[in-house]
């Protein structure tokens, strides 16, 4: 196994990490900003607001795509895995 084979692999890993997360962050960031600014015009300071429409924002987009997150990751470990034998030693 070769130092350049380990470094692609984790590459690969760490950009579907991000792609795979990107949806639900980026869905939580957005449901944040919206619930903050609703806070700041209504004056409403309660700190747990936030995490009910977080939890249901990703788990629409968990719902969604679900199927697709897992093909992505269904083809990197497959790619990772038929590619072992063909290492050199």
């Amino acid at each position: 196994m070769t130092e350049g084979y380990l470094l692609g692999i984790a590459q690969n890993a760490l950009v579907l990490t991000l792609i795979l997360a990107g949806p639900a962050l980026l869905v939580s960031l957005i449901i944040g900003v919206l619930v903050s600014m609703f806070q700041a015009a209504t004056q409403i300071n309660e700190a747990t607001l936030n995490f009910i429409p977080k939890i249901l924002g990703i788990l629409l987009v968990l719902l969604l795509l679900g199927s697709w997150m897992g093909q992505h990751l269904l083809t990197f470990t497959t790619q990772v895995f038929t590619s072992l034998p063909d290492l050199p030693h």
